[in-house]
């Protein structure tokens, strides 16, 4: 069966309607009490290069049931409507396609930082490993 329409066409469809920030606006709102950072990257991609200090991991494989208070598997943190929930993957494609598709959903509180994390890296974003973000937490 041919493919109609490839990965290109819905990243571009879906960053022509999603909300998106640079790195620089990013770091802006990093921290600020009514943005919550949500890593959707695979945990292998998270043990491998770190993550963003105060983001909260959402694996893409999970977002919409975490998201959808009638799911068995809802995350409570998502249930904060005064929040802006700002997303990002490894180049910015995955994060695209997860905010259009929480767009869908109903969310409009929803943006993704275009170039990821990659882009974050290199422009020198801070970042924690999973062993620093562990040791930050009360036991």
């Amino acid at each position: 069966m041919p493919i109609t329409k490839g990965y290109r066409a819905l990243v571009d469809e879906a960053m022509a309607q999603v909300k998106t920030y640079s790195v620089a606006d990013a770091l802006q709102r990093l921290g600020q009490p009514g943005v919550q950072v949500v890593d959707i990257r695979d945990v292998r991609e998270l043990q491998a290069e770190g993550t963003v200090p105060g983001s909260f991991h959402a694996p893409r494989c999970m977002l919409e049931f975490w998201v959808d208070p009638a799911s068995p598997y809802h995350k409570k943190i998502f249930a904060d409507e005064a929040k802006q929930f700002v997303l990002f993957c490894g180049a910015g494609w995955r994060s695209a396609l997860a905010a259009k598709t929480l767009q869908d959903m109903g969310m409009t509180n929803v943006a993704h930082i275009d170039g990821g994390f990659g882009e974050w890296v290199k422009q020198g974003g801070p970042t924690e490993t999973l062993d620093q973000r562990k040791a930050k937490k009360p036991a």
